[in-house]
């Protein structure tokens, strides 16, 4: 039977979540309906490769930035889930690809337990902002978006309603005060 099943599975895009789409967080509910849905499988607890800067913008929302071997930046770890392309349409929504709040680009990962590595895909934060990003966290990113640097969040309903998020951006990259 699990043979014919994994036949018969939609072809799937493996996408590694570090924030709020990993489990405990506020966004992990839209996981929870790609899995009902079987747009998305848990795949497992997997960490970056190479070191990428993980920091938060504005209402502690976590940025993955796509700058490789960043000096300050660590191995970043997450969760990997294998994603149908139904189940993409959802997330690049959430992630906001149209409006140039992410891009999803390739990142490669590996199993916590078993070392393995696969290519997956990520959510970074757009390439218009992620140097000012960097620059406003003093060059210093996260290993894991956990309890302590998710503490202050602020759910996307709760936040002022006046501004896009890219103007909340603009205001947090530009504000003189290290959040950190």
């Amino acid at each position: 039977m699990g043979i014919d099943m994994e036949r018969d599975q939609p072809a799937s895009t493996l996408i590694f979540t570090y924030g709020t789409l990993k489990n405990g967080f506020s966004n992990h509910c839209l996981m929870q309906d790609l899995i009902r849905s079987g747009d998305a499988v848990f795949k497992g607890i997997h960490r970056t490769v190479e070191r990428y800067p993980l920091v938060c913008g504005p209402y502690r929302v976590p940025f993955l930035l796509n700058l490789p071997g960043a000096t300050g930046a660590q191995r970043v770890t997450g969760e990997v889930y294998a994603v149908t392309a139904r189940g993409l349409i959802r997330l690049d929504e959430l992630e906001g690809t149209t409006r140039s709040h992410y891009e999803r680009s390739a990142i490669t990962v590996e199993g916590v337990e078993d070392g393995k590595a696969l290519a997956a895909e990520a959510y970074y934060a757009h390439r218009s902002y992620a140097m000012e990003m960097w620059k406003r966290n003093g060059k210093r990113g996260y290993g894991v978006y956990g309890e302590k640097e998710s503490k202050g969040y602020v759910k996307r309903k709760d936040r002022p309603q006046n501004q896009s998020f890219l103007e909340q951006i603009h205001v947090f990259v530009s504000s003189i005060e290290n959040a950190n």
